[in-house]
């Protein structure tokens, strides 16, 4: 059980890292990789009204990860970790070259943590009864 727990640490830890690579770069390395064009940004689904799809599954599955790794220990760390690292990468759009600070990205951010801390919340409630 410690090696899958330590496993998981790994996994979000490296996650992570990946993300800030990712936010910080100036351009899209994942729009290079797929289509050999730093400009193009892929998208996964359409947009919602006032959230970026791509955004709400990125912290949907980084939440999960560190959730996963630090439930039981470090929840509100945690969860105060990822809402304020959503906020600040999204804001370093508006000082890095070739990248955009938009509100949609900035609102998937937070709707993906926020998703995963209220699973975690229901998981919670159900588990005392």
């Amino acid at each position: 059980m410690k090696k899958i727990s330590l496993l998981t640490k790994v996994i979000f830890h490296v996650a992570n890292l990946i993300f800030i690579i990712l936010y910080v770069y100036p351009g899209s390395i994942i729009g290079w990789l797929f289509y050999d064009d730093f400009q193009k940004q892929p998208q996964i689904t359409s947009d919602l009204a006032f959230f970026s799809t791509n955004h709400i599954f990125a912290f949907l599955i980084l939440s999960l990860l560190g959730f996963a790794s630090y439930y039981m220990k470090h929840f509100k760390g945690l969860f105060v970790y990822l809402f304020f690292i959503s906020i600040f990468l999204e804001l370093c759009h508006i000082i890095i070259p070739q990248r955009s600070f938009e509100y949609r990205d900035l609102f998937g951010n937070i709707l993906g943590v926020f998703i995963v801390f209220l699973i975690s919340i229901f998981i919670n409630l159900f588990k005392k009864l």
